[in-house]
């Protein structure tokens, strides 16, 4: 899988690929290989050559690694060319679409709720890390497509925002 992510307001390519506990990650020019683990929701252990790092991810996208905050932002380039989830929809419908397979362990609207560009909306687990899905507009909330529950495949509309 390959993302953009904005830390600390730097731009950093960032290419991911997992074979169960293995994660190899190329960030930038740099490859790393990691064996990670999720022993609770949001905290990751990374073990990196000899090292264990504790990370802690939080739902508004802030990451702590050993101390050390950063904010962050993932952009998915797919998510970018194709679908139809973007901060310039100013009128019409937007959708919001799954990234990757996984299964959806919550919902935090209700069809009809109002929202602001960024609300959280729907929670998606993928890969043993729940990501929440935010609102790409204000507007209200039309049809929500899945229920807690169900498995989603990429690009799988989740929910369409009036």
């Amino acid at each position: 899988m390959k993302l953009v992510v904005e830390i600390a307001g730097e731009l950093r390519e960032v290419e991911l690929t997992r074979d169960g506990r293995e994660v190899r990650a190329s960030v930038d020019d740099r490859e790393y290989v990691l064996d990670a683990s999720e022993p609770e929701p949001g905290v990751f252990l990374l073990k990196h050559e000899g090292r264990v790092y504790e990370a802690f991810v939080s739902s508004t996208g802030e990451v702590n690694v050993g101390g050390f905050a950063l904010e962050s932002n993932v952009i998915d380039p797919k998510r970018l060319r194709g679908s139809a989830v973007s901060g310039d929809h100013d009128h019409g419908h937007a959708e919001i679409r799954s990234a990757m397979p996984g299964k959806v362990v919550r919902i935090l609207k209700a069809s009809g709720d109002a929202v602001a560009k960024g609300d959280g909306v729907v929670v998606v687990e993928a890969m043993k890390m729940q990501n929440e899905l935010k609102s790409p507009r204000d507007g209200t909330i039309g049809t929500i497509k899945v229920s807690e529950g169900d498995t989603v495949s990429t690009g799988d509309v989740l929910v369409v925002i009036d």
